[in-house]
């Protein structure tokens, strides 16, 4: 049973039908209790980091989280769900959730024919091996909407990168969390192969 963590930022019923597609099991859930004691977690998010970190606090799930995080549940981050795993957002000058140390920076492309917020697909560069990218192919594409992007202070918790000008780390990884930045759950045959991986990791990982 996978529980999606609802916390008014997430594309909460797009998660939860592409795991229904895949007869994967899974709640939708805004309780702590219920997070905390989890099987598996999705942790998604549409929105701004700031307004996100107030109803996480407010609703006692940032602690679940952790909580989750340190019995080594499987957690997977998504869009906004994987900047706020880090220490600190320039939106807003926000204090994240810390699971992973590092920043989430704002886009501040030179080339000014290139939109910001990068969306749309693109290609991303696999840099380390995880389960998380099993039978998915070079040259695979996923789909981005987004104007700030991950920066971990370790840079060996980097999984996957994506050019929008600038390189940036697209996919993180660190003991029982992965992190996305493009969003599987809008990105076709190749996002459902992901929660299909996600669905059957046991959260290990070797760094």
């Amino acid at each position: 049973m996978i529980t999606i963590v609802d916390y008014e930022a997430g594309n909460l019923t797009s998660v939860r039908r592409a795991l229904d597609y895949l007869g994967v099991d899974s709640v939708i859930s805004a309780d702590p209790e219920t997070i905390a004691n989890a099987e598996k977690i999705i942790f998604p998010g549409v929105g701004h980091a700031e307004s996100a970190m107030k109803s996480l606090k407010a609703r006692g799930i940032d602690k679940a989280l952790k909580t989750a995080f340190d019995k080594g549940t499987p957690i997977m981050g998504i869009c906004l769900g994987s900047q706020i795993v880090l220490t600190h957002s320039e939106e807003g000058d926000t204090e994240t959730i810390g699971l992973i140390p590092g920043l989430c920076k704002k886009f501040d492309l030179q080339d000014k024919t290139l939109s910001v917020p990068h969306m749309g697909w693109n290609q991303i560069d696999v840099k380390h091996p995880h389960f998380i990218f099993k039978d998915l192919k070079a040259g695979d594409e996923l789909y981005f909407v987004h104007s700030y992007y991950t920066e971990p202070s370790d840079k060996s918790m980097i999984l996957a990168t994506c050019t929008y000008e600038i390189e940036f780390a697209c996919a993180l990884g660190y003991k029982n969390l992965v992190a996305t930045q493009f969003h599987p759950e809008k990105s076709g045959p190749v996002g459902l192969q992901m929660f299909k991986n996600f669905a059957e990791w046991d959260g290990s990982y070797a760094e």
